[in-house]
């Protein structure tokens, strides 16, 4: 079944987050499973007839779609393989932040280990015994399989028009901007306002600046944004 885990920030935001279960999990595996055949099956037609150098660039094809398939797409804008995008999932970090290279890395060499001894034994099993259904590769990486759905505020901010940052935002920036605006209830306006002029290099310029209240109005629209609301 799936459930529900909460990532505290630094900062003490609750950000929520949806595990997948082993349901969507098994059927995203399956339908990634289908494209790297056809993908196996594309190379293999095109090279099968050029000899033993077809031979070995065949065997460098299947070797790139096993392993580098789900490593690049992991690490795309969508944070997914096709299979799991097909059914609204992605990878993130433990922290509900995009997956790191180091972490796509780990979470799939480990496949080798949750396939023992046979058809992913052990990382069902691992997954069973898990609370957020994560896998071995899961727990030595620090990530999440989740289902792709706005980021959830405990402490929800104002409701401001969704402004596009000027200049795209690391994921510590992300978070320190989504944190900002759930503290919008427990801090003074002025303070409030002090932050937000911090963050006035990444405020969309074509948005008017309110007189009364500053850069937080545009700040705030930004983190709408980033909580996936884009109109």
């Amino acid at each position: 079944m799936d459930t529900l885990a909460r990532v505290e920030t630094p900062e003490g935001i609750v950000l929520s987050l949806r595990p997948a279960g082993l349901v969507s999990r098994t059927m995203a595996f399956l339908l990634d499973l289908l494209i790297r055949l056809a993908l196996d099956l594309g190379i293999a037609l095109v090279f099968g007839a050029a000899g033993k150098m077809g031979f070995g660039v065949i065997l460098i094809g299947m070797f790139c779609v096993e392993w580098l398939y789900p490593i690049l797409f992991e690490l795309s804008r969508w944070g997914a393989t096709p299979g799991k995008r097909s059914l609204g999932l992605r990878v993130v970090m433990d922290t509900g932040l995009p997956i790191t290279p180091a972490a796509a890395i780990t979470r799939n060499l480990l496949r080798v280990a949750d396939f023992l001894p046979l058809a992913y034994g052990i990382g069902i099993v691992s997954m069973l015994l898990n609370r957020e259904c994560k896998r071995l590769g899961d727990l030595a990486a620090g990530t999440l399989v989740v289902h792709a759905e706005p980021v959830v505020l405990h402490d929800a901010p104002p409701a401001a028009p969704p402004l596009a940052p000027a200049r795209p935002l690391t994921p510590p920036q992300q978070a320190a901007i989504l944190a900002w605006a759930g503290r919008a209830k427990r801090l003074t306006p002025a303070r409030f306002e002090e932050l937000a002029q911090l963050a006035s290099p990444v405020l969309p310029g074509e948005a008017p600046r309110d007189a009364t209240h500053g850069d937080s109005p545009r700040l705030l629209g930004v983190a709408q944004w980033l909580m996936g609301r884009r109109t």
